[in-house]
C-alpha cells in the first residue's frame, strides 16, 4: 500500500490553515471536476483531491493523519503502525461518521461508503467517510459561490509590460498579476478571493494617459515637428509604451498625416500598432531677425496657399 501525501496533493504546507486548505481544494476541484475537465487523468486527479480534502478539512482526521509523522513520502510503501486505531489516534471516537444528505446520489456511481477513496484511506480510517466520492461533488457545489465583481484601473504600460499590483478588498491586501496584453473589459480571476469563498472577477479599465489614446489594441499619439522637418524629412524621436524609438519622417510630410509603427500597440496574438499623428509647429517670431526671416520665406513661397 502506497503512502498518500495529502498536503502535497492539495499543494499546501503541513502548517496550512483551514482556510488555505479550503481555497486550495476549491481551486483544484474547479480545475479537475469531471463535468468541466475531460482530459485523461482528470477524474483520477479529482478523486485524489477529494480524498485529500476529506482528511485535511476535518480537524480530527487531520490530527490522526499527522500522528503518522512528516517523514513519509508519496508513493512509499506504507503499513499502519502496530495497534493503529483511528478512533484512538486523536480522533476522539469519530466512529459516528459525517455522511452528507444526498451524498451518494447523482455522482455517476461514485457515491456510497468509501467508493473512490484509496486503500491507504481505507486502512487508516476504515468505514469512516463522507459518503465517498459523492460527498466531493457536494463540496464542489458549495465551491460554486457567486463571483464577486469589481473594477481594476491600470496604466497602459501595465498591459504592455505586464505588472504586479496590490489591491485592498474587504480589509485584505491581494496581489494581482496583470498579464501582458490584457485589454479593456477583460477580467482577471482571483480564485476564492470574493465574498463567501467565491471568485473575485476584476474587470480591467485603463486610466487616461497623457500621451496615448487607446482604440482596441492600437494606440495613437501626436508628435510635434518643425516646418523644416516636415519639408526635408529625417529621423525624429517618438515615444512608445516600450520607450523612445526613431521614426523615419518622409520628406514633404504634412500636419495631420498618420504614420504607423507596426506592433507597437498592446501585445496579443496579433499585437496592436501605434499610429503617430504629425503636428507641424512653427517657432514664434520673437525677434526682428525672426520676423525678417519669415518675411523672406513668405516672399520665397509667395504662391503657396496652405488653406487650399
Amino acid at each position: 500500500m502506497e503512502y498518500k501525501d495529502y498536503y502535497k496533493i492539495l499543494g499546501v504546507s503541513r502548517s496550512a490553515t483551514a482556510d488555505e486548505i479550503k481555497r486550495a481544494y476549491r481551486k483544484l476541484a474547479r480545475q479537475y471536476h469531471p463535468d468541466k475537465n475531460k482530459s485523461a487523468g482528470a477524474e483520477d486527479r479529482f478523486k485524489e483531491i477529494n480524498e485529500a480534502n476529506e482528511v485535511l478539512s476535518d480537524a480530527e482526521k487531520r490530527k490522526a493523519y499527522d500522528t503518522l509523522g512528516a517523514n513519509w513520502k508519496a508513493g512509499q510503501q506504507f503499513t499502519p503502525p502496530p495497534g493503529w486505531d483511528f478512533s484512538q489516534a486523536g480522533a476522539g471516537g469519530f466512529g459516528r461518521g459525517r455522511a452528507r444528505a444526498g451524498s451518494s446520489a447523482g455522482a455517476g456511481g461514485f457515491g456510497g461508503g468509501n467508493a473512490g477513496f484509496s486503500d491507504f484511506f481505507s486502512q487508516l480510517f476504515g468505514g469512516v467517510g463522507a459518503g465517498g466520492f459523492g460527498g466531493g461533488f457536494e463540496d464542489y457545489a458549495e465551491a460554486e459561490a457567486p463571483a464577486t465583481h469589481a473594477r481594476l484601473t491600470i496604466a497602459l504600460e501595465d498591459s504592455y509590460n505586464g505588472a504586479q499590483r496590490h489591491i485592498n478588498v474587504g480589509g485584505r491586501t491581494l496581489n494581482v498579476r496583470i498579464p501582458k496584453g490584457v485589454g479593456a473589459g477583460q477580467t482577471i480571476r482571483l480564485a476564492g478571493q470574493g465574498s463567501h469563498g467565491g471568485d473575485l472577477l476584476l474587470e480591467i479599465d485603463f486610466a487616461p494617459h497623457a500621451q496615448f489614446k487607446l482604440d482596441g489594441r492600437d494606440i495613437t499619439t501626436t508628435v510635434n515637428i518643425a516646418p523644416w522637418e516636415a519639408a526635408l524629412g529625417g529621423k525624429i524621436d517618438v515615444p512608445t509604451l516600450g520607450g523612445t524609438v526613431e521614426l523615419n519622417l518622409p520628406a514633404n510630410s504634412r500636419g495631420g498625416q498618420k504614420l504607423r509603427l507596426k506592433g507597437r500597440g498592446l501585445p496579443g496574438k496579433t499585437p496592436g500598432d501605434q499610429f503617430v499623428v504629425l503636428q507641424v509647429v512653427a517657432p514664434p517670431a520673437a525677434s526682428e531677425a525672426d520676423r525678417t526671416f519669415y518675411a523672406d520665406m513668405a516672399r520665397h513661397f509667395e504662391s503657396f496657399r496652405p488653406r487650399g
